[in-house]
Formats: C-alpha cells, sequence, structure tokens
C-alpha cells in the first residue's frame, strides 16, 4: 500500500504532543491588536489543545505526526 500524504496546511498548524495531544495556536493574534487588551493579548500567546473530537478528524490529516 502506497504511503499516505500529508496536509501540509494542517502540519504547519498541529503538532502533536509526546502524550499525543494535538497542539494549535490560538486566533485573533495577527492584527488589530491596538483595541485588544494586554489580559486578552498576553491569553492569545498560550497554545490550545483540540478537543478529542477535532482531534481525530486531525489524526487523519497528519498521518506521521
Amino acid at each position: 500500500m502506497p504511503k499516505m500524504k500529508t496536509n501540509r496546511s494542517a502540519a504547519k498548524r498541529f503538532k502533536v504532543t509526546a502524550s499525543g495531544k494535538i497542539k494549535v495556536n490560538k486566533a485573533y493574534r495577527r492584527h488589530i491588536l491596538t483595541k485588544k487588551t494586554t489580559k486578552q493579548k498576553r491569553g492569545l500567546r498560550q497554545a490550545n489543545y483540540l478537543t478529542s473530537g477535532d482531534a481525530k478528524l486531525v489524526r487523519g490529516l497528519i498521518p506521521y505526526a
């Protein structure tokens, strides 16, 4: 059976941790930052982890991660 292709856009957005969770950066941190509070921007620095349902979909896109 041939190798599966990795979805390159998904590979750039998601990382798989050692425990198997899918890690992703939060949205809303690219522009229009002047009207966001410092607290809000500080919270956006922390990574997010996908829920089990979403993680299942992403695993199909990055089979070798």
